[in-house]
């Protein structure tokens, strides 16, 4: 009797689940029809009482854009005229001329030509203004309109008319556009027996990328540790993070879960085949911008003891985005799940789907925080990005270095030191003369009348503006003034003051017109704290040993 009514309760809530949930799958369904026939109603009536003409697709592509602004940042529209972002996304592959472009004082001008690519062979170089690309002028245009000028088929030809700092009349260059392959690994070096490699992202090529530096390494240099850098590396393919994880640890090794609304989107990742490194030492650094396929090759590599990860805390970004046709072209990078890494934790930061009344999103409260064990049984952390082994910090501040970058001082100087100095010392030797740092001041100073505003400053003028409001300004009027001087920046003082945070971005900025973006690398890692532990670490293997055992 006991058995038949736990088994009638059973079927009872059984049938009540199941019901609840068909009436909440037509409810989904009903609020779908309606909120589409309300858009399609408004559209309609716009385009038949509209005073003006409207163009719709800009029009629908805002209501779209808006509409997915509510949900999270990784959740994009991106129709047909996108699809050349959309390749350079996943494999990191785009047809054009091979050069970052900017917008200054109103101009497209380079800010960069790559290395090898046809706007370096065809000699244009950063400063270029650009004011025609086939034979379309670019006055007013932004540099998303110009960047579109310059795509377009492989192969095909291209006429590009340029205004160049101390060149009289405009140049015109006339070449072929070429598929811009870029490679995932832009940097290594040999260290000792630890070979070095900087892995910008995550496209289809990035796996098979490492596998072939290391095992070239291994066999000209005989490493036995190697150091995989994934500072400012946003991420990409998740596919790529769990082969070159499978390269270190045994095949069929869980990497990474997804789980998501629909059990379609649930997924176990495995290692797919044997390890090719299994007896290299590894370390991995990391810092905030780390994020996404990262943390997921340096969290699987935590919690799996396999690896020793330094620098700084990642971004925490535990989102996983699938691309979907939508028609005419174009795709949604709608976000479908969240991924969990060997220990079982997810270390997603920011909680989107609850958010403030000012639509502000918070990070998840240390409350909601829980443990894990990795596979030695260290103590992990969610709800936070991942914490390194060996957690470093970013002691630079906020000063005028920054600001100086903001208003272009070191590009435009860049641009004229170019002028005057036809060669330079290689970057692993170059520094700036004391002649020359004196020279960049005076620049500044007095040629630029550089002026800024501290973030205190502004702050300072929005309390005196709410001071005014509440009757203090009169009665704190001296105590104001004496900080409003001492808000006043000095920027000569300040310039002397921050001279090493200042020279280092100078320095870049000029090596990179003359050696591309791999003498801008190797200024600056040759004076890198976190390399340098990282090797120190790999070369010890006690300590080594002590981070991994958690002992």
């Amino acid at each position: 009797m006991k058995k038949l009514l736990i088994t009638i309760i059973s079927v009872s809530l059984f049938v009540a689940a199941h019901a609840q949930s068909n009436q909440n799958s037509e409810y989904r369904k009903f609020e779908i029809t309606k909120n589409l026939s309300v858009f399609n109603t408004i559209l309609r009536e716009l385009d038949a009482n509209y005073v003006d003409t409207l163009k719709y697709d800009e029009l629908v592509k805002t209501g779209i854009n808006n509409m997915l602004m509510k949900l999270d940042p990784y959740t994009v529209y991106m129709p047909e005229e996108m699809n050349d972002d959309l390749k350079m996304m996943t494999t990191g592959e785009y047809a054009g001329i091979g050069a970052m472009i900017m917008q200054k004082d109103g101009k497209v001008v380079i800010s960069e030509p790559y290395e090898g690519k046809p706007a370096q062979l065809n000699d244009l170089r950063a400063g270029d203004e650009i004011l025609e690309v086939d034979g379309v002028n670019t006055k007013n245009k932004t540099s998303s309109d110009v960047s579109e000028l310059l795509k377009g088929k492989n192969g095909t030809q291209i006429t590009i008319k340029i205004a160049r700092p101390g060149e009289k009349k405009p140049i015109v260059k006339q070449f072929m556009r070429q598929n811009i392959q870029f490679n995932p690994v832009s940097y290594t070096s040999i260290m000792g027996k630890t070979g070095y490699l900087l892995l910008d992202d995550f496209t289809d090529k990035a796996a098979q990328e490492i596998k072939s530096v290391i095992t070239e390494m291994v066999k000209k240099h005989q490493i036995t540790s190697v150091v995989i850098d994934l500072r400012d590396n946003g991420g990409g393919l998740v596919d790529e993070a769990v082969k070159i994880v499978g390269y270190f640890v045994p095949k069929g090794t869980e990497v990474v879960v997804t789980k998501g609304k629909s059990s379609q989107m649930d997924k176990t990742y495995r290692t797919p085949s044997e390890p090719v490194f299994p007896d290299l030492k590894l370390a991995i650094i990391v810092n905030r911008s780390s994020a996404s396929a990262s943390e997921i090759l340096a969290g699987a590599m935590q919690d799996l003891d396999r690896a020793v990860i330094i620098g700084e805390r990642t971004y925490g970004k535990g989102l996983v985005q699938s691309i979907r046709p939508v028609g005419y072209d174009g795709h949604i990078k709608i976000t479908t799940a969240k991924y969990y890494i060997p220990s079982g934790r997810c270390v997603q930061a920011l909680d989107y789907s609850h958010r403030n009344e000012d639509g502000s999103v918070g990070r998840i409260p240390d409350s909601l925080v829980s443990t894990f064990k990795t596979k030695n049984g260290r103590i992990v952390r969610d709800g936070g990005g991942i914490l390194p082994d060996t957690v470093t910090i970013d002691s630079r501040k906020l000063n005028i270095s920054y600001y100086l970058l903001m208003q272009n001082m070191y590009f435009d100087y860049a641009t004229e030191y170019v002028l005057k100095h036809e060669k330079i010392a290689p970057a692993a030797t170059f520094r700036l003369t004391d002649q020359e740092y004196s020279d960049f001041m005076n620049y500044v100073i007095n040629e630029k009348k550089f002026t800024y505003t501290t973030q205190t400053g502004r702050y300072y003028n929005q309390l005196f503006e709410v001071a005014g409001y509440e009757g203090l300004d009169e009665e704190a009027k001296v105590e104001f003034e004496a900080l409003k001087a001492k808000l006043v920046p000095d920027v000569r003082k300040n310039m002397e003051k921050n001279r090493k945070d200042i020279e280092d971005m100078l320095s870049t900025e000029i090596l990179k017109r003359y050696y591309f973006q791999k003498g801008q690398i190797e200024y600056t890692l040759r004076d890198d704290h976190e390399i340098r532990l990282a090797v120190d670490i790999l070369g010890n293997q006690e300590v080594y040993t002590k981070i991994l055992s958690g002992k």
